[in-house]
């Protein structure tokens, strides 16, 4: 076969149907679900939330780490809040 035939058997753009011309040719594959991503980014937020609210209680506030944990803790600050208002 001569290199015009075979030119000639190759679908051109115009040849080619709808289907093919609108088929993606790059097709993504997740590493990590949505879901996971999801799952991960609450459980993230929640340790950044608690090294947070450590850090602000012990280190600014000069208050014990492990009270931040405390109930009480929090309790105390709920009544200044209510009562500044």
């Amino acid at each position: 076969m001569s290199e015009k035939e075979l030119l000639q058997e190759q679908p051109t753009e115009e040849t080619k149907t709808a289907e093919e011309q609108a088929a993606p040719r790059w097709v993504r594959v997740r590493l990590f679900p949505i879901w996971l991503r999801v799952l991960l980014f609450l459980v993230l937020f929640a340790g950044f939330l608690a090294l947070g609210a450590v850090f602000g209680y012990a280190v600014i506030g000069d208050g014990k780490a492990s009270d931040v944990f405390k109930a009480e803790t929090w309790q105390h600050i709920a009544d200044i809040v209510k009562k500044a208002k």
